[in-house]
């Protein structure tokens, strides 16, 4: 590596944040192609990750290997089930892979990306996870048969497989382990071999060493002062994105379409229209706008979007208006647009982001336990909620929102342009 790095420097030195290199994208490709799985397999094994990662001593890029494995096989005990056992076992084995994806991709994907683009990258997994109840809702129809929906879940899972082979290990995690050569190989590679790495090398280096006087934290650790706003911001942005109802509208769209009279077919192909390029714009404006400025707007637009739906229902009901059933359309469309600007992937951005190295495993699997808990209480809540009365119940989502506007004002950190290192060192200041 040292001779490596000596030869370049007969070489004019690119800034290591000048571009996306093509290995680079190829990482990010191979990373996000994990999450294309949350289209159809929706699961719950997060608390295990951690101990997982731990235990068996996998780097980020080799969970991510393990982890489409249980995808892989899930699919094929889909695709081939001949009754309720095997259906069980396929969506139990989709499930802890699922589990793993959610939390290691963003980190991964964090870890390598440099500060100009880390926004933009990382949210490209939200761009690639948006389909996950909307996309099958569209796509089942347009199948019409199980056995194809399932084999296209497979084709995500080999991809990523096959492709962890050619990407590099994150640079942060080698150094955690001691191996600062291949971490600045690492580094190198991903930035390209003309880039000046030395700054960003230096700056893992030191804050890496920095960590070394800390042992590796466990659950209880987690829960020190000097942890505390990470924590808060962590948990409390993955707990509001999910009670905001989110998963309420995006698993139960074609009952929110019926019960308001309208159409569920031309329903779900509006939100398809809207939110695939609404998705992409938030992506692209992550790193020019900050993360702060476009989650309030998004959290603004799902208020917004929460409220005229629950109007369009207590219009229904009081059988004031003859339109309601456009109404629902219409605040359905700007909560799916809204949440998909900022709301859906910023929240994992951020949380890729905030906390330290040592923590960063037991940490991201509390945050993903938190997220996944609250996505079952909502979707299995939300028919009984709906039963009893369904304008309260967004009027509650739009509550939710409304506080998730002054949880982000008084707490959540504006991280855009900053290292890791340096997000990190000032949330440990801030208590």
């Amino acid at each position: 590596m040292a001779d490596e790095v000596s030869n370049s420097s007969s070489r004019p030195l690119l800034p290591a944040s000048a571009s996306a290199t093509a290995l680079l994208l190829l990482s990010t490709f191979v990373a996000v192609s994990g999450s294309y799985v949350f289209g159809c397999a929706v699961g719950f094994s997060s608390p295990a990750q951690s101990g997982i990662l731990t235990d068996l001593g996998l780097t980020l890029s080799e969970a991510m290997w393990f982890a489409e494995l249980f995808n892989l096989v899930g699919w094929l005990a889909i695709a081939l089930s001949k009754n309720a056992l095997w259906l069980d076992i396929g969506r139990l084995s989709t499930g802890f892979g699922v589990g793993l994806l959610s939390y290691v991709v963003p980190v991964y994907i964090a870890e390598i990306t440099p500060k100009n683009l880390r926004g933009a990258f990382t949210a490209a997994n939200q761009v690639i996870l948006f389909p996950r109840a909307v996309f099958v809702i569209f796509t089942s129809e347009l199948l019409n048969k199980k056995g194809r929906n399932v084999i296209s879940g497979t084709i995500p899972c080999l991809i990523q497989l096959v492709g962890l082979f050619f990407v590099p290990e994150s640079p942060r995690w080698l150094a955690k382990v001691g191996k600062w050569d291949g971490s600045e190989a690492s580094l190198l590679r991903l930035r390209g071999r003309n880039a000046d790495i030395f700054e960003e090398a230096a700056e893992i280096r030191e804050y890496t060493r920095s960590l070394e006087q800390l042992k590796e934290s466990g659950l209880m650790d987690l829960f020190q002062r000097k942890y505390a706003h990470s924590l808060i911001v962590g948990v409390g942005l993955m707990v509001l994105q999910q009670f905001g109802g989110v998963n309420a509208i995006a698993y139960y769209a074609s009952a929110i379409f019926l019960s308001a009279g309208f159409s569920d077919r031309v329903g779900t192909t509006a939100m398809v229209i809207v939110q695939v390029p609404v998705t992409v714009l938030g992506t692209l404006l992550m790193d020019k706008s900050g993360r702060r400025p476009l989650l309030l707007v998004s959290v603004a637009g799902t208020f917004l979007g929460c409220f005229i739906i629950g109007l369009s229902f207590l219009l229904q009901d009081l059988k004031l208006w003859d339109s309601s059933p456009v109404l629902a359309l219409v605040g359905v469309l700007i909560f799916g647009g809204s949440f998909s600007l900022g709301m859906g992937g910023i929240p994992w951005v951020i949380m890729s982001e905030i906390f330290p190295i040592n923590v960063k495993g037991v940490a991201g699997s509390m945050v993903t336990v938190v997220n996944w808990l609250g996505s079952w209480i909502i979707t299995y809540s939300f028919n009984f909620l709906a039963q009893w009365s369904s304008a309260g119940t967004f009027f509650m989502f739009a509550a939710v929102c409304g506080v998730t506007i002054i949880f982000i004002v008084k707490l959540v950190p504006e991280t855009k342009g900053r290292t890791l290192e340096e997000i990190q060192e000032s949330m440990l200041s801030f208590n």
